[in-house]
């Protein structure tokens, strides 16, 4: 079961049930979305396309790295991670939805290091470090990228998606 499979299971749930658990001290062990709530989430955020927009950047940054890029990238804004749509979704209705669940808090913190990684690539790509540029788009950056996409797959995953 994966990380986010574990912190938002969905379960029906009968609230004349003595099993039915809603308080979240009550709950620490297995958190719970309903199924109402995870229906709300799923149509306010479309978690396909943020992880296709972070697989993306992959090629974006090899193409930096290899001089190939035909559009530079903003560094301003690849540094902040509220400016994407995952990043104002995580900061606004996602924070309100899921700001309370510790796994939100991993990814949130996993997609700001994303963000900080790319930047970096790009920046060291630009002074010309090329071989440091290429170790963090190896290292880091990739490292990053990947964990913000399984979270975003399990996420999506325990929704039911």
């Amino acid at each position: 079961m994966g990380f986010f499979s574990k912190m938002f299971k969905l379960r029906e749930q009968d609230p004349d049930s003595q099993d039915t658990t809603w308080a979240f001290e009550d709950n620490a062990s297995e958190l719970v979305l309903d199924a109402e709530y995870a229906h709300t989430l799923a149509s306010e955020f479309d978690i396909d396309a943020a992880i296709s927009a972070h697989e993306d950047w992959k090629e974006r940054l090899r193409q930096q790295l290899t001089g190939e890029i035909d559009t530079p990238i903003d560094l301003e804004t690849l540094r902040d991670p509220t400016a994407c749509p995952l990043g104002k979704w995580l900061s606004g209705s996602g924070q309100r939805m899921l700001g309370q669940y510790q796994a939100f808090e991993v990814l949130v913190a996993r997609h700001a290091y994303f963000h900080s990684q790319a930047a970096l690539v790009v920046e060291l790509s630009r002074a010309g470090e090329y071989d440091r540029a290429v170790r963090v788009f190896n290292g880091g950056y990739r490292h990053a990228s990947n964990q913000v996409v399984l979270l975003l797959k399990q996420l999506k995953r325990s929704l039911g998606r």
